[in-house]
């Protein structure tokens, strides 16, 4: 019976995870439906959808790196304080994939004046 558990929670996770982000989107559509009913300025209309629009920034490779990191010596130093050697090896494994991010922002930038540097110290 546990098997059966352990199998399905990550279906039933996905499941209410996609749930509510299409509930969240559902929501927000009816709310752009209900304030174009109301305006008659198609310019504020574009506005308002220009502000809506989910603008994806770059990923800051050292910052969640940097946040990884810590998470896993955090969890090393609680499987030392509890003598459990399993978590300690997760915590170890955690903080070297931070130290693989951390490293990734820099073989990486992200932002247009780090790309800009990078070109630049290439091209000398």
């Amino acid at each position: 019976m546990e098997g059966y558990v352990a199998i399905l929670m990550p279906v039933l996770l996905v499941g209410v995870i996609f749930f509510f982000v299409s509930k969240m989107e559902r929501s927000k559509y009816n709310a752009i439906i209900e304030v174009s009913k109301n305006l008659d300025d198609s310019s504020k209309i574009e506005e308002i959808l220009d502000t809506l629009n989910d603008k994806k920034k770059p990923i800051d490779y050292r910052r969640s790196g940097v946040i990884t990191l810590f998470v896993g010596l955090g969890l090393y130093l609680l499987g030392w304080t509890i003598a459990i050697s399993v978590v300690q090896g997760a915590g170890l494994l955690v903080a070297a994939i931070g130290v693989g991010s951390i490293i990734a922002g820099y073989l990486y930038p992200n932002d247009s004046a780090e790309i800009t540097k990078a070109v630049e110290r290439f091209e000398e």
